[in-house]
Formats: structure tokens, C-alpha cells, sequence
């Protein structure tokens, strides 16, 4: 299979990559090419463990660049399509460039894959989609109800997405994750952030009350979902794909500070974010039963280990720091 594969200088899609290259789960790929616009959380040093591999091939390109997309495409088996502006926070300061990319972007990667007669197209989605759960979980057929403007970018490339199997029979597999945690995330997000600010003896910021419960997902967890989702997925479907670990935000902040031997002075309680949802919990029971897929990194396991990735790392993450302060 040659495989297209968007975005893969972030967090999620380097590791997706990473992980097909270097072990079997990449079993049957005969090449990547991997296709990242590198803005400001786009990384080659991500990529740099696999950049030799006689099957990889990165384009730096925008995903909104139609004759580009249609060149790269062509001749390709599949495309998984990660590429994304992902940060909640910087959607509802500046909302239009999240449109561009995660609306405009997937629909010309949608056009371009029915031009070039694309076997199969993943659409790599959230659990962000549906809004807020008090109680229970979301099944994929629940409505979408998206509060940020994020997720509504998020919700319409989705529905685009939905669109393109119905009308022009592409065939189209999406995926909704919650939380992802790990290595090479970029260090905007909660666990990097709290890490890497008491590294350097800084305040941690606690959003409201810290009530806000996330289920917490392994990265390596969510790119076998992809993956299964890829390769086992039934056409015109949507799995959800979480990884079984809620926390408030209240527990998630004791447990890093458990992890850096720190106490609760370094915590800094900041306004809450606007519209900020109380609760996210998927139901993953068709992606186990249709896919196979089950979480296998112990949160327990995977905290410890992310922890001391980024202490290790300083080289990696502190000029991303430096550059975006």
C-alpha cells in the first residue's frame, strides 16, 4: 500500500508514521509521503528517526493547494489525514485560520482523492465533536454539538467528510479521539505544559475549578485505532476511539505534581475558558467489537513515561518555548 499521510510533522501523525516504519504494524506499506505545511507546531525533528527510510518521502505543502494535492495523490493507495489547527485556546482567540485549514483543507483533500480515485480516506476527528456529556458516554450516532470554535471546524469537516461517501461514494472511514498524551506533543497542551513549566520552576495554570473531566489516550493506543481503522474499517463509517483513563483536571494536575515531587503552591488558578466543556466520555464498543482495538498502554505507565520523555528532552522542546513565549 502507498499511503499519503497529512500533518504527520505534528504530534499524532509523527508517531502514526514513526510507528509504521519502525515496527509491524507497518506490515504491507511500500511507501509514505508525508505532507506538513510546518507551521508553528509542525516539527521534522519529529520525523527525523525515520527521515532515511528508503519509504518515506516528505512535501512541505498546504493542504488547501489543490494541483498539489492532486500530484501527491496520484498514484497513491490511501491517505490518513491528520492535518489540523488543533488548539482550543488559539481557536477562540482566531478562529478563521482553524476554517481554512480544517474545513477548506479537508475538502480539497476530499475532491483531490475522487479525482485520483483514492482507495480509502481517514478522517482523523475528535471526541470534541459532540460537545458536552454529563452522563454516560457518546455512541457515534450522537448529534454533534460542538461549543468551540475548534470543534466546530472540526464537526463540519466531519459532515464533509460523510458527504463524499454519500454523494460520490468515496470510500471514507472517520475517527473521534479523546485526549491523546505523549511523546512529541507540542507543549501547548496540559501534560507538556505543566511538565516543562516546572522543569523551569514556572506556575502551572488550572483552568476554573479544574472540575473538567478528559479520558486520557496513549498516542501509540490511538494511531493502532487509525490503523486498524484504516485497514478494518467498514466503509462510510465512524469509530470512536478513547482510551478507558477520566480524570479531572484536579486529578491529572495531583498526578504530574506527584510525578515532579512538587506540592499545590505551584499551581496557578486562571479564569476559565470560554465555553469550556465539563465532560468528554466515548463509547469505543464498535471499534472493539468491528476493529479489534483495545487500549494497551497502562495510564499509569504512560504518565511516568511521557514525565521523564520530556525531561530527557529539553533539546527538543525548549526552543519550540522559546519560539512561541
Amino acid at each position: 500500500m502507498r499511503l499519503v499521510v497529512t500533518g504527520a510533522a505534528g504530534f499524532i501523525g509523527s508517531q502514526y508514521v514513526r510507528s509504521l516504519l519502525n515496527t509491524d504494524r507497518g506490515k504491507g506499506i511500500t511507501h509514505i509521503t508525508v505532507v506538513d505545511s510546518l507551521t508553528y507546531a509542525g516539527n521534522l525533528a519529529n520525523l527525523a528517526g525515520v527521515a532515511q527510510d528508503p519509504r518515506y518521502t516528505f512535501v512541505q505543502s498546504d493542504i488547501c493547494d489543490s494541483e498539489t494535492m492532486n500530484d501527491i495523490l496520484n498514484g497513491n493507495d490511501a491517505i490518513v489525514h491528520f492535518a489540523a489547527e488543533s488548539h482550543v485556546d488559539r481557536s477562540i482567540t482566531g478562529s478563521a485560520e482553524f476554517i481554512r485549514t480544517n474545513v477548506l483543507g479537508t475538502h480539497t483533500l476530499l475532491e483531490a482523492s475522487r479525482e485520483q480515485k483514492i482507495g480509502r480516506f481517514v478522517h482523523v476527528s475528535t471526541d470534541e465533536v459532540y460537545g458536552s456529556i454529563e452522563h454516560g458516554s457518546w455512541p457515534e450516532t450522537h448529534p454533534l454539538l460542538p461549543n468551540s470554535p475548534y470543534a466546530a471546524s472540526k464537526a463540519s469537516s466531519d459532515l464533509l467528510v460523510r458527504s463524499f461517501f454519500r454523494t460520490h461514494h468515496l470510500d471514507t472511514v472517520t475517527t473521534r479521539c479523546s485526549n491523546n498524551y505523549g511523546y512529541f506533543q507540542f507543549p501547548e497542551k496540559l501534560i507538556p505544559l505543566f511538565v516543562t513549566n516546572l522543569i523551569d520552576g514556572k506556575k502551572v495554570p488550572l483552568y476554573g475549578s479544574g472540575t473538567n473531566v478528559r479520558d486520557w489516550l496513549h498516542v501509540d493506543d490511538h494511531c493502532n485505532g487509525i490503523h486498524l481503522a484504516l485497514t478494518k474499517g467498514k466503509s462510510g463509517e465512524i469509530y470512536n476511539i478513547g482510551g478507558g483513563t477520566e480524570l479531572t483536571n484536579l486529578e491529572m494536575t495531583q498526578l504530574i505534581l506527584d510525578e515532579m515531587n512538587v506540592d499545590w503552591d505551584v499551581v496557578e488558578r486562571v479564569e476559565d475558558r470560554k465555553g469550556h466543556d465539563l465532560r468528554y466520555s466515548v463509547d469505543c464498543s464498535k471499534a472493539e467489537s468491528e476493529l479489534g482495538y483495545k487500549p494497551e498502554v497502562p495510564f499509569s505507565q504512560g504518565l511516568t513515561e511521557t514525565v521523564e520523555w520530556y525531561k530527557n528532552n529539553e533539546s527538543w522542546w525548549r526552543p519550540l518555548k522559546s519560539r512561541n513565549a
